[in-house]
C-alpha cells in the first residue's frame, strides 16, 4: 500500500488507498518525470557538445492525479498541498517540531506528493531530510521515480556519496535498478572533475548485473573526454565495441567532438572514416563538428570541402553550421569570406543570432572593415538581436573612432540603447576622448552631461571604467574654459570609484585658482595631500598668485609653506610677491619669515637685495632686533652681505640706539667690514641720547678691534662721563686718546 495510516481519523482515506495498485500505479507512474538526458540540439558554443537522442527533456511535474482530502488551517486556499509542504520547508529548520507540522498538514501520502515536494525545494538538505523520514517515519515507500528524482538534486548538488548510497541502497527497499540512474551519477561524478569515480561506477554496473547499453557507454564517453582522457576513450570504445554494443550516429559525435576537443585531428579523422565503413551516415551534428574541429586547427579549406559536401548530400546547414565557418575564417584573418558566409546564410533565409553577430563583428573591427561593419551592427538593431558579448561594442566604439567616423562611433552608443544593453562609463569614456581628439569639445561636454546626470560612474555592477584618457582631455578643457566646477563633479564621482589621478586633481587646483575659487582650490589641495597623491608647482604657482590677487596673502604664505613640503621651490617672483604682499599688508615678522626660507633656498637673493634690506629695516625699526641680526647671520653664511652701514645710518637717524647699537656689537663681534663714518653716527646717537657709557663701551670696542677712530666727539664724552661720576671710564679714555692706538693688550682695558 502507498500509504499507512497511524490515525483514526483517517480510515475512510484507506479506503480508496486499499484499491488495487495496478488500478491508480499506472498512472501516477505513466505521468510522473522521467530522467532522461538533452536531446542533440545545435550548440552554438566554440566546441559544440553533441547530447543524447535517446531521451527526452523532462516536462515540468504534473500536479497531484487526485484532489487531495481536506487542508491545514494554515495552508492557503488556492495553494497546493506540495506547495504549502516546500514554504515550510524553505523557511524553516529541519526539526522534529516542522516534522509533526507536514505530518499533520498531510491527509494522504502518495508518491506525486513526495516527487512533487522534491521537485519545489529550494534547500537540498531539507529535501534530502524530507525523502529520508518520510520513509523512516512509515509515511511512503520510495519507488523508482522518487528515488530517481533524489539522485538527480544530489547530483546537481555535488553531494555525490548521498546519491551513491541511496542508488546501492535500492534493492534492499525492492526497487530495482536501470541503466538510467547510473548515468545520473556517473555524468553528476564527471561535472565535478570525479572521472575516475565516473569509471568506477560505470564499471560496477557489470557487477551489479545492470545492462550497460549504448546510452551508459555515451555518457562515460562525454565524461572522460570532456577532462581530456582521450587514449581512455579509445579502449572504452574497443571495449564497447566487443561486447557487441554497436556505435550510434550519437556516439560517433561524441568521439569527434571530443577528440577535436583534445586537439587529436588525426584519431577524430580515423573515427569518421570508420562511422561511414560502418555504414553510419553523418548528420547535421557530424559536419558541424567536424568543420569546427577544422576551425580549431585553422584548415579553412578543408572545413570549406565539408561544407560544400554537407550541402551536396542534402543536408541543410544550420545557423551553426555558418557561424562556425565564419568564425574560422575570421580566426585566420579571412574576413572577406566570412562576409561571403554571412551573405550566403542570408539568401538562404537563415537568420543570424546572436552568436553570429558576435563572431562577424569582432573581425570587421580588426580588419578595418568599418562600413561593413556598420551595415551589420544596423542589420542586429533592426532584429533586435543583442550580442552575446558586450565588449563588441567597445570594440566597434574604438574601431570607428579610431577610423575618423565620429557619426558611426555615436550610433553604436544608441544601437546599445535599442537593444537594451546598458551603456557603462568605459563606452561613454571612449567617445568623449575621441571627441577631444577631435577638438570637438562641445559635443564630447554633452557627452559627460549624461554620464554625470546618470551617475553611470557610480553603477557598481559596471565593470568597464573610464579610462585617464578619457577624462583628463575633458577636465583639462573645463578647467582652462571656466568650468571647473563642472570637471569637479566628474572627478568626485571618479574619486568613489577609487581614482586618484594627479593630473586631474592638479589640473582642477589650477582651474579653480584661475577662476578666482583659491579655497576650492586648496580643498583639491588637502585631498590630495591625504590621499598621498603628488601636487604640481604650477598649481601651487596659480593657487599662490590667485590668493595674492583677492588679498589674502597669509592664505598665500600658507600655500606656499605646502610647496616648500611637498619638495618644490618657488622661483624668485613668486617668492618676492609673496614677501612685498606680506610687507604691504604690515606682516613684517611673517614676510620675514618668507624672506629666511628664500634665503636658505638661495633663489634670487642678490636680484632681491633691495627687497631683502626693506625687510631688515623694518624689524630694526620695530624692535625685532635679534630676528633681523639672526637673518644677516643667515646671508652671510650663504654668501651674501647685508648693507649695515646703511641700516646703522639709518638707526642713527631715527634714533633708534638700542637697536644701531646691538646691530654695530654684531658687527664688530664678526669683524664686518664698516665705514668710519658708521661707528661716529652711532656714537653720535647715543651721545646725543645721553647714553655715554654706551659709547664709551662702543668706543673701546672700536679701539680694542685695531680700528682708529678721529671721532671729534671723543672730548665731550670724557666730559660727560666726568659730569656723571664715572671718572675711571673718562680717565681711561682720557689716557687711550693720548697713547693713540696701542697694543690690544694695553689698550683694552676691562669696563
Amino acid at each position: 500500500m502507498a500509504f499507512i495510516s497511524r490515525s483514526n481519523q483517517w480510515n475512510k482515506a484507506r479506503v480508496f488507498l486499499s484499491l488495487p495498485r495496478s488500478s491508480h500505479s499506472a498512472l501516477l507512474s505513466s505521468s510522473r518525470l522521467l530522467t532522461s538526458t538533452t536531446e542533440i540540439t545545435e550548440n552554438q558554443s566554440e566546441n559544440p557538445e553533441p547530447k543524447s537522442p535517446e531521451t527526452k527533456t523532462r516536462p515540468p511535474p504534473p500536479p497531484p492525479l487526485r484532489e487531495r482530502f481536506q487542508r491545514g488551517k494554515r495552508q492557503n486556499h488556492h495553494e497546493k498541498l506540495e506547495d504549502t509542504i516546500c514554504r515550510m520547508m524553505d523557511n524553516r529548520e529541519w526539526t522534529t517540531r516542522l516534522q509533526n507540522s507536514i505530518r499533520d498538514l498531510v491527509p494522504e501520502w502518495d508518491h506525486s506528493l513526495v516527487y512533487n515536494v522534491l521537485h519545489g525545494a529550494k534547500k537540498l538538505d531539507h529535501a534530502l531530510q524530507f525523502f529520508r523520514w518520510s520513509e523512516r517515519s512509515g509515511l511512503i515507500r520510495h519507488d523508482r521515480d522518487t528515488h530517481m528524482k533524489m539522485i538527480e538534486m544530489l547530483g546537481q548538488g555535488q553531494k555525490l556519496n548521498h546519491a551513491r548510497c541511496i542508488l546501492l541502497d535500492m534493492p534492499e527497499k525492492g526497487v530495482p535498478w536501470d541503466e538510467d540512474m547510473f548515468k545520473v551519477l556517473i555524468e553528476s561524478y564527471g561535472k565535478a572533475g570525479i572521472v575516475q569515480e565516473s569509471v568506477k561506477i560505470f564499471q560496477k554496473m557489470k557487477e551489479l548485473g545492470v545492462e550497460r547499453t549504448v546510452k551508459s557507454y555515451d555518457t562515460l564517453f562525454k565524461v572522460i573526454l570532456r577532462r581530456g582522457r582521450y587514449m581512455m576513450a579509445k579502449r572504452y570504445f574497443n571495449k564497447m565495441v566487443s561486447e557487441g554494443v554497436e556505435p550510434t550516429r550519437h556516439t560517433y559525435n561524441l568521439m569527434l567532438w571530443g577528440f577535436f576537443l583534445c586537439l587529436r585531428l588525426e584519431t577524430a579523422l580515423r573515427f569518421y572514416d570508420d562511422m561511414i565503413s560502418r555504414g553510419t551516415s553523418p548528420d547535421v551534428v557530424t559536419y558541424n563538428t567536424m568543420i569546427n574541429g577544422y576551425c580549431r586547427f585553422k584548415k579553412m579549406d578543408e572545413a570549406e570541402k565539408l561544407f560544400v559536401e554537407m550541402k551536396g548530400k542534402n543536408i541543410e546547414p544550420s545557423v551553426v553550421s555558418y557561424t562556425t565557418m565564419i568564425k574560422g575564417y575570421v580566426a585566420v584573418e579571412r574576413v572577406d569570406d566570412g562576409l561571403r558566409i554571412f551573405e550566403e546564410m542570408r539568401s538562404v533565409g537563415i537568420e543570424a543570432n546572436a552568436t553570429t553577430y558576435s563572431t562577424l563583428l569582432p573581425g570587421l573591427c580588426d580588419a578595418g572593415k568599418m562600413v561593413e561593419a556598420r551595415n551589420v551592427l544596423k542589420s542586429m538593431m533592426a532584429k533586435h538581436i543583442a550580442p552575446n558579448d558586450n565588449s563588441i561594442f567597445l570594440k566597434l566604439l574604438v574601431s570607428q573612432s579610431k577610423a575618423g567616423d565620429m557619426a558611426a562611433a555615436t550610433e553604436v552608443l544608441k544601437a546599445m540603447a535599442t537593444l537594451n544593453v546598458p551603456a557603462e562609463a568605459g563606452h561613454y569614456g571612449v567617445l568623449i576622448e575621441n571627441q577631444c581628439k577631435a577638438n570637438a569639445y562641445n559635443r564630447a561636454v554633452k557627452l559627460l552631461d549624461v554620464l554625470v546626470e546618470k551617475e553611470i560612474i557610480l553603477r557598481h555592477q559596471d565593470t568597464l571604467e573610464m579610462e585617464p584618457s578619457a577624462y583628463n582631455p575633458i577636465i583639462e578643457y573645463l578647467c582652462n574654459n571656466g568650468q571647473t566646477s563642472k570637471a569637479e563633479v566628474l572627478f568626485r564621482q571618479l574619486m568613489k570609484r577609487g581614482v586618484q589621478d594627479q593630473d586631474a586633481l592638479n589640473n582642477l587646483i589650477s582651474g579653480h585658482a584661475k577662476e578666482g575659487n583659491p579655497d576650492a582650490s586648496y580643498e583639491i589641495l588637502k585631498i590630495m595631500s591625504r590621499r598621498g597623491v603628488p601636487r604640481e608647482a604650477n598649481a601651487y604657482e596659480l593657487l599662490i598668485k590667485s590668493y595674492m590677487s583677492k588679498g589674502e596673502p597669509g592664505d598665500a604664505k600658507t600655500a606656499l609653506d605646502s610647496m616648500i613640503e611637498d619638495g618644490h621651490v618657488p622661483d624668485s617672483s613668486l617668492f618676492r610677491s609673496v614677501i612685498e604682499s606680506l610687507f604691504e599688508d604690515g606682516r613684517v615678522q611673517t614676510a620675514s619669515r618668507v624672506m629666511m626660507i628664500m634665503i636658505d633656498k638661495n633663489v634670487g637673493v642678490e636680484e632681491n637685495m633691495d627687497l631683502v634690506a626693506k625687510i631688515l629695516e623694518a624689524l630694526l625699526m620695530r624692535g625685532h632686533v635679534e630676528e633681523a641680526l639672526g637673518r644677516i647671520d643667515l646671508l652671510n653664511q650663504n654668501g651674501h652681505t647685508a648693507d649695515v652701514d646703511r641700516l646703522l645710518s639709518v638707526l642713527s637717524e631715527k634714533g633708534k640706539t638700542i637697536a644701531a647699537l646691538k646691530l654695530l656689537d654684531f658687527a664688530l663681534e664678526r669683524d664686518l667690514s664698516l665705514e668710519f663714518s658708521s661707528y661716529d653716527k652711532v656714537l653720535d646717537a647715543l651721545l646725543g641720547a645721553g647714553k655715554t657709557l654706551n659709547a664709551y663701551s662702543v668706543l673701546c670696542k672700536i679701539v680694542g678691534k685695531g680700528s682708529g677712530s678721529d671721532w671729534k666727539s671723543c672730548e665731550e664724552l670724557i666730559k660727560s662721563l666726568n659730569q656723571e661720576g664715572n671718572t675711571k671710564q673718562a680717565d681711561v679714555l682720557s689716557r687711550m686718546i693720548k697713547k693713540g692706538q696701542g697694543s690690544k693688550k694695553e689698550d683694552n682695558v676691562s669696563l
